[in-house]
């Protein structure tokens, strides 16, 4: 992908000057493309791309978790729930390919001329779910309905398909009110961060720290 190869340049670069790198992301598909490379993914044909938009059309993200969790359930457990582009994309390479796509994905590690040490930033539940919460109220107090207001116009770009945006849209769609627009970003970001965990949990050799221990 380009982002493997745009990635893969910077550390190269990093690596002339020093002798660490170091790397921070939330994304798993990102950490997975710099550290293994991406395999190259079959393409789909029209056919099959146009049941997976039917079946979105028809059954929306219900349908696609529901289709996604009975033929890949290891990385229906590990993807963004709330991300129907990911789900269209798994569905689509699992069909096409006859294989899992997690399967596919980790199929090939290519090799770096680089050694890795995964460190896993964790809180207890309690903690993380409160500091969650204490973000949105945050983000809000910065400016986030605003942001919504502004960009209402163009929601229908994969770039505000986002937890947070989704939400205050679908109020000012009129879907809800606000007060639950709000509660749904904390709960909706809440099961994010433990898709996240359980993303982590593949990383053997990773250590895993509270971030006040670092």
């Amino acid at each position: 992908s380009d982002y493997e190869q745009q990635a893969l340049s910077v550390v190269d670069n990093v690596f002339s000057k020093n002798k660490y790198c170091v790397l921070t992301g939330g994304s798993g598909l990102y950490i997975d493309a710099l550290l293994y490379g991406f395999d190259n993914l079959p393409a789909a044909c029209l056919d099959t791309r146009n049941s997976i938009e039917g079946v979105y059309a028809s059954d929306g993200l219900p349908g696609l978790r529901m289709w996604l969790k009975k033929i890949d359930p290891d990385f229906y457990a590990q993807v963004d729930l709330a991300n129907p582009n990911r789900l269209k994309r798994a569905i689509e390479v699992t069909l096409t390919s006859g294989m899992p796509y997690s399967e596919l994905r980790t199929k090939n590690h290519r090799k770096r001329p680089f050694t890795t040490k995964c460190i896993v930033l964790n809180r207890p539940r309690p903690e993380l779910f409160q500091r969650i919460n204490q973000r949105v109220d945050l983000m809000v107090q910065q400016g986030l309905i605003e942001e919504a207001i502004e960009y209402f116009a163009y929601r229908s770009l994969n770039a505000l398909n986002t937890v947070g945006y989704k939400e205050l849209f679908d109020w000012l769609s009129g879907c809800y009110s606000l007060q639950v627009a709000l509660e749904k970003v904390k709960t909706h970001t809440r099961r994010f961060a433990k898709r996240q965990l359980t993303w982590n949990r593949k990383y053997q050799n990773a250590l895993w720290a509270h971030p006040d221990s670092m």
